[in-house]
């Protein structure tokens, strides 16, 4: 059966019982941390402008959490887009999946009133749908101009919106395709209100997707695997597989592949770095001043997508592996706190990205495409001594998830920094089991609950 049609036939015939035990706990840490970064982006200038010149008018989907009501396609945009103006969220699978699919998810079950499990549910099929496209290129997105959460993000967020919805087979074949022809996000974008808003449309695409399909709209049956497809139309150089039969709902990615929680507020291809540059300054005691160069090794594909040697203001810093090694080096952290204009403009700052070099790796991970099989940070002081650390995994991935308490602390500091004075704790719970929901309700009557003391 061809690829649009199998995809539109797992979303159909999925259920909660289907999906993997194992999967559970990533599609609780995707829920929770989408709604950290959600709160804690509300107030950003992308954000704030979106709002501002598109003024929504209220309808049956939470806005922002607090801040009002839109129709669900547009609670979709405003709150991926909001969730990843800090480049916060999760990444996983060559992109930034929950926060193309949760915001689509949570919009739609507003309106109807899908319970955890079916929220669950649609966060799987989303998953492995974007997961079984990904996995068909040999090539790099990245290095081909196209960021996958723009161009994967509107399928996968339709795929989500068709189970929620339980649209039959044939509505979920056309759902992915209307989602197919919404596809788009350039790397170029990167460092700019735009690159949050690929994860705003993905979401808003997946909603209108699904809803257009339930109604009659119709697609091409074929859309992702024809010559003139989706999947030939963006791949690098021709070489992508359209015709084995899919992976989906037999050989599970969501519990291998998992989601990798940000520790930092910036571009993860610069994590494995910042972990190396942190576990060396915990070490050793160096100061700013003693700092006579640093040289990062990453992959051909971190190095262009971190494209930013001199960043300028905040949103170009978080793609600045310059900016991040400076940063740890002046406050042994890279938080929140750090990512602001004011802070990157600093004489420090600026004098200590001007000492850092960025070289590449050619070989590759073969379990991880795009990826040097580790990063190396090699700090050399005026004194001549030389502290190096290779770092295979980063940490917040599959393989070294964060420690006991870094999520909720997380979770704790988004909240802060989005102004929202909930109780953390009950909230954090409750998101941490969204498969044991009613409906959305339980987590807006706790975001609202005031925090003791």
């Amino acid at each position: 059966m061809p690829l649009t049609q199998e995809l539109g036939g797992f979303c159909a015939a999925l259920r909660f019982e289907d999906v993997p035990a194992a999967a559970l706990p990533f599609i609780r840490t995707g829920f929770t941390d989408y709604f950290a970064t959600l709160v804690a982006g509300r107030f950003s200038e992308p954000a704030r402008i979106l709002r501002s010149a598109l003024a929504p008018a209220a309808g049956e989907s939470r806005l922002l959490v607090d801040l009002g009501s839109a129709g669900a396609a547009d609670a979709a945009l405003f709150n991926a887009t909001a969730a990843h103006a800090l480049d916060y969220d999760d990444a996983a699978q060559r992109g930034h999946i929950s926060v193309s699919i949760i915001p689509a998810i949570l919009a739609e079950a507003d309106a109807c009133g899908a319970d955890g499990r079916q929220m669950a549910t649609a966060y799987a099929a989303g998953y492995e749908t974007w997961a079984e496209l990904i996995r068909r290129e040999a090539d790099h997105y990245h290095n081909h101009s196209w960021h996958p959460t723009g161009v994967f993000g509107p399928v996968a967020a339709a795929a989500a919106c068709a189970s929620l919805r339980g649209l039959d087979a044939q509505q979920a074949v056309h759902a992915l395709a209307i989602g197919a022809s919404q596809s788009g996000g350039l790397i170029a974008n990167f460092g700019s209100m735009t690159k949050p808003y690929h994860a705003g449309r993905a979401a808003q695409a997946g909603v209108m997707a699904a809803r257009l399909a339930a109604g009659g709209f119709t697609g091409s049956p074929d859309a992702l695997e024809h010559l003139k497809g989706l999947m030939t139309g963006i791949s690098p150089q021709g070489r992508v597989d359209v015709a084995s039969p899919i992976e989906a709902g037999r050989e599970w990615k969501l519990p291998r592949g998992g989601i990798n929680t940000k520790k930092y507020p910036n571009c993860f291809a610069s994590h494995r770095a910042l972990d190396g540059m942190l576990e060396i300054l915990e070490e050793h005691d160096v100061t700013p001043a003693q700092v006579r160069r640093v040289t990062v090794t990453t992959s051909r594909r971190n190095k262009s997508t971190l494209r930013f040697d001199n960043p300028q203001n905040e949103m170009q810093a978080k793609f600045s592996m310059q900016f991040s090694m400076a940063c740890a080096l002046l406050e042994q952290r890279c938080s929140l706190l750090e990512l602001r204009d004011e802070f990157v403009q600093r004489e420090d700052v600026r004098r200590l990205m001007a000492l850092v070099a960025v070289l590449t790796e050619d070989s590759e991970d073969p379990a991880r495409p795009g990826e040097a099989p580790q990063d190396v940070v090699v700090l050399e002081t005026m004194d001549g001594q030389r502290h190096s650390r290779a770092v295979d995994y980063v940490r917040g991935g599959p393989e070294l998830p964060l420690r006991a308490g870094e999520l909720f602390s997380k979770f704790e500091t988004c909240l802060a920094a989005g102004r929202l004075h909930a109780d953390p704790k009950p909230l954090f719970e409750a998101l941490m089991s969204v498969d044991t929901l009613k409906n959305t309700s339980t987590i807006y009557q706790l975001a609202a609950a005031r925090a003791a003391g």
